[in-house]
């Protein structure tokens, strides 16, 4: 019997040996079964979006930015009395029940989203609840403080944080960062012990983009196109402002508009950037790259005259006509054509080139190829397959038969404003990364030359005609030179072929100063229904957007004041009567080169008109430079001053 007891004795020990020493094992040695219990309970892991990069104006203003929100999760498995639970959050959250009651209902899911980027008056009243198994964290929602400006280009960024339109989604990679897997520990009664950002201190933030628009220059523009398409009843509007010498974009709107912190309230229509993704075809303001062509080609010069059939034209058995019969022209010169817009006179350079030489010049110019644009979305525009026949090679030299973008259009006046360039058009500056302090600049972009400097002067100087003596009067800024061109193009119809009765996109496209350009500027309106001339609509909203650009950026006036114009003139004369005296030495030594370049005297053109003085500078050869409007006050150099190398005087006019 005793050595039963001590037996047992010596059992229960070991036994208590045994559990106290598995008892030690697991307090004080790591078991990876237990620490996975444990963190199964206590614990749970949440993959969140970084913060997303800021997207800023040239001078750094905030067109799309993160600000801090709170967003409401749950584990189901641990809210006790689940029907309490959704009928309390339903009422904060203005949701139904049942919606609510559907996310918490299966005990199976650990982690579900309740409602993402609530506000914190909500969140405070979701806390008074305490609930169990409720918890809230914050995250980051994305903002567009200034509302429609820009909404088209900028796009949106969706509640789960998906990029979905615009450059929030063509530039989505570089924006949105990284994300982040977080550990999310939770109490005894399944609320969380990490509250009110100690979630994010280490999450990664996403690049900074600086675009090159202007955030002040882009509201003007767009109040200035809204208020157009209200007093002349448009469907529509468009405009471009580029650098001229860069192509760096420093506004491009499409109007209507959205407001992308409320996408779902808009079309797809107002959401779409039609300055880059819709093509038309442009009218009159194609032209000018006809005329430039032939001219760069050698097939006219600005002073070659042109019979302009008196306004009528056949071809086989078609018959071109000008836009208003006011306008019939008999013989003119290749600049008048231009003043005039003169679709005979357009024509007849057009067959002089050829379809061949015609298509390459376009192509040259970007017309029908995409520009390469940091932008989503860019059309290529059409060009109809050659050969062309007689009455489509008429039609497609003054813009109908070819479609083209708005940024093609202003791209493309940038190449004669730079002095023949074709750049590659750019929206965005640079990117940083604000964690490294490394900052990616973009530069400009050269992808041709399309003409020569000398072609793309004489240019300049025919298109400021346009403003001077021609159909864009309207267009002026006073103080400045303005260089362009009108257009009243016809709208394709929707369905079908042909073109809509009565319908028309009216346009504008020039550069301000007209010889040293600092911003090219294009405007339509699609579809205005009190006028319809591109003079009559566009122009008008032109002067405005460039009066307000060069004034902004502090460009000095470039036509001279009548005080300035008369100390310049007696400078000038002082001058040629000094010139006049080596003039007579060199003469004497006999140097007929040097006559016929320095000795050509600026010729009498005062009281004179437009078109008088055109005449007798042709005879002469000599460029004339319009400054102003209505017939010539004075002229620089004055009467008997020397003429440069280049013979080209300065024409100031006065109504």
């Amino acid at each position: 019997m005793k050595a039963k007891i001590i037996t047992l004795f010596a059992f229960v020990s070991f036994l208590w040996v045994v559990l106290l020493g598995r008892a030690a094992y697991l307090q004080f040695l790591p078991h990876d079964k237990l620490n996975h219990l444990q963190e199964k309970q206590f614990q749970t892991v949440v993959t969140l979006p970084s913060r997303r990069g800021a997207i800023v104006d040239v001078n750094g203003k905030e067109l799309a930015m993160t600000s801090p929100a709170y967003s409401l999760y749950a584990d189901p498995k641990i809210i006790e009395n689940k029907k309490m639970a959704a009928k309390k959050l339903a009422k904060i959250l203005n949701e139904s029940y049942n919606s609510v009651y559907a996310k918490i209902k299966n005990d199976s899911k650990r982690f579900v989203w309740l409602d993402r980027l609530i506000p914190a008056s909500q969140a405070e009243e979701i806390r008074s609840l305490e609930i169990r198994g409720l918890g809230l964290v914050d995250e980051w929602k994305r903002v567009y403080p200034n509302d429609h400006l820009l909404s088209s280009t900028l796009g949106f960024v969706g509640k789960e944080g998906q990029a979905l339109e615009g450059l929030e989604l063509h530039f989505d990679s570089i924006l949105k960062g990284e994300k982040k897997k977080v550990t999310l520990r939770r109490d005894a009664r399944g609320r969380p012990l990490v509250q009110d950002g100690l979630l994010f201190t280490e999450t990664p933030q996403g690049k900074e983009i600086k675009l090159t628009i202007d955030s002040e220059l882009q509201y003007f523009v767009e109040t200035e196109l809204s208020d157009a398409m209200r007093h002349f009843e448009a469907d529509g509007a468009w405009a471009v402002v580029l650098d001229a010498k860069t192509s760096a974009i420093r506004s491009i709107a499409s109007l209507p508009h959205y407001n992308p912190n409320n996408p779902g309230a808009s079309t797809p229509f107002a959401r779409r950037n039609r300055a880059v993704t819709d093509t038309f075809e442009p009218g009159s303001t194609m032209k000018s790259f006809v005329i430039a062509g032939a001219i760069d080609q050698k097939v006219v010069q600005p002073t070659t005259k042109i019979f302009c059939e008196n306004g009528n034209f056949r071809i086989g058995k078609r018959v071109i006509h000008e836009a208003e019969q006011a306008h019939a022209q008999g013989t003119i010169s290749v600049s008048e054509i231009l003043a005039f817009s003169s679709n005979i006179g357009t024509s007849k350079i057009a067959f002089k080139m050829g379809d061949q030489k015609l298509k390459d010049d376009l192509t040259a110019f970007g017309f029908g190829e995409r520009s390469g644009v940091d932008l989503p979305g860019e059309a290529k525009g059409i060009k109809v397959a050659l050969p062309w026949r007689d009455h489509l090679l008429a039609n497609v030299s003054f813009g109908q038969g070819i479609t083209v973008t708005p940024l093609q259009m202003a791209n493309a006046y940038a190449a004669i404003a730079n002095g023949g360039m074709l750049n590659q058009p750019y929206i965005v500056q640079s990117i940083s990364d604000l964690e490294t302090n490394e900052v990616e600049v973009q530069t400009p972009k050269v992808i041709r030359r399309v003409v020569s400097e000398e072609t793309a002067e004489q240019m300049r100087t025919m298109l400021s005609l346009v403003t001077t003596m021609g159909s864009g009067k309207a267009a002026s800024v006073p103080g400045y030179t303005v260089a362009g061109k009108t257009g009243t193009a016809q709208k394709i119809k929707t369905e079908g072929i042909g073109y809509m009765k009565g319908g028309y996109i009216a346009n504008y496209a020039g550069f301000i100063p007209a010889h040293n350009p600092e911003f090219v500027i294009f405007v339509a309106l699609d579809h205005p229904r009190k006028g319809y001339y591109g003079a009559q609509v566009a122009a008008p909203v032109f002067s405005k957007i460039a009066s307000y650009a060069v004034r902004k950026k502090g460009v000095t006036p470039d036509i001279l004041t009548e005080k300035t114009l008369a100390v310049r003139t007696k400078e000038e004369r002082s001058l040629s009567e000094s010139l006049l005296e080596d003039k007579i030495v060199s003469v004497d030594q006999d140097t007929s080169k040097t006559e016929h370049n320095l000795v050509a005297e600026a010729p009498q053109f005062k009281s004179l008109t437009v078109r008088e003085v055109l005449s007798r500078a042709a005879e002469q050869q000599i460029q004339v430079k319009f400054i102003g409007s209505g017939r010539v006050e004075n002229t620089w150099p004055a009467e008997g001053g020397l003429l440069g190398p280049d013979r080209t005087m300065s024409v100031f006019l006065k109504e």
